[in-house]
């Protein structure tokens, strides 16, 4: 029998905790939107993580600090997949850690989608000491990424690169902004009626084309693949609603070939790319 509720109602580590000490093999599903994420337990003991790209650890690290969306716990799935080797009591103390720290990193970063911008004083005075990993950080602000971005082109899990940015931010070197809404370009003019009804079956021939992509992996990859697949779906899916080609479904499909490579081994990722050529 399945058991479910609200992340916003339990932590959680708690819930983890809940049903592995009775020993069940299983599989938590934990949903945010568009993410997914699963968690599996074999005989009450934490075995295989993922969220989107990340495995193991980091993944239950990464789904410790959610503090809204749904789960469900399905006993008697069973996965082949061996990513966490650590007791189920020092991961969880490490997760409700990283829960405890986020709650304070919140406070000056509400949401890891807003974009790091640096602020610029005249009048500052003092020399301003900064290690390694915060001048990596820096390196990476361009005005446009935002933290997550900025995490995956350091190569950081989105946590760290908080943590980083937290200092940063109330040394009052970096600030952050909310995505900007991209408005028309002055002069824009709406499209004729005739162009218009063009490019809305041309979009709808590529949302089409995405979505058989999706269908084929999730075929192949099955639920280990479908958060993987989803993430890429959904950034394909958006960027062909702000005008993206072609280009963007390869991208898509490259990089789930990618994680399939890990995910399955590469007799699969062949597979899956040879079907892709068939759709493309």
């Amino acid at each position: 029998m399945a058991f479910q509720g609200s992340l916003a109602e339990l932590h959680l580590p708690d819930i983890i905790q809940l049903i592995s000490v009775s020993g069940k093999t299983g599989v938590f599903h934990l949903t945010d939107g568009p993410l997914k994420g699963q968690i599996y337990l074999h005989e009450g003991k934490i075995v295989h993580a993922q969220l989107d790209d990340a495995l193991g650890e980091e993944a239950v690290y990464a789904l410790a600090i959610w503090s809204q969306g749904e789960f469900r716990f399905d006993p008697g799935i069973s996965t082949e997949h061996r990513t966490i080797t650590k007791s189920n009591t020092n991961l969880l103390m490490e997760a409700a850690r990283r829960l405890d720290e986020w709650r304070v990193l919140s406070k000056k970063i509400p949401s890891t989608d807003m974009i790091p911008e640096f602020v610029v004083q005249e009048n500052r005075e003092g020399q301003i000491n900064l290690n390694t990993s915060e001048w990596m950080i820096l390196s990476k602000i361009d005005g446009h990424r935002s933290i997550k971005g900025i995490a995956a082109a350091g190569g950081l899990s989105v946590f760290d690169a908080a943590k980083i940015l937290y200092g940063l931010i109330a040394t009052a070197l970096i600030r952050l902004r909310e995505p900007a809404v991209t408005a028309p370009a002055p002069g824009y003019r709406p499209a004729s009626p005739r162009a218009a009804a063009s490019s809305a079956t041309a979009g709808a021939d590529l949302v089409a084309q995405l979505n058989r992509v999706r269908e084929v992996c999730n075929s192949l990859l099955g639920t280990v693949g479908e958060s993987v697949v989803n993430k890429h779906y959904q950034k394909a899916r958006a960027e062909l609603e702000r005008g993206a080609g072609l280009e963007a479904i390869e991208e898509a499909a490259n990089q789930i070939a990618r994680a399939a490579s890990i995910l399955k081994g590469p007799a699969t990722t062949e597979a899956l790319l040879e079907q892709l050529k068939a759709i493309r």
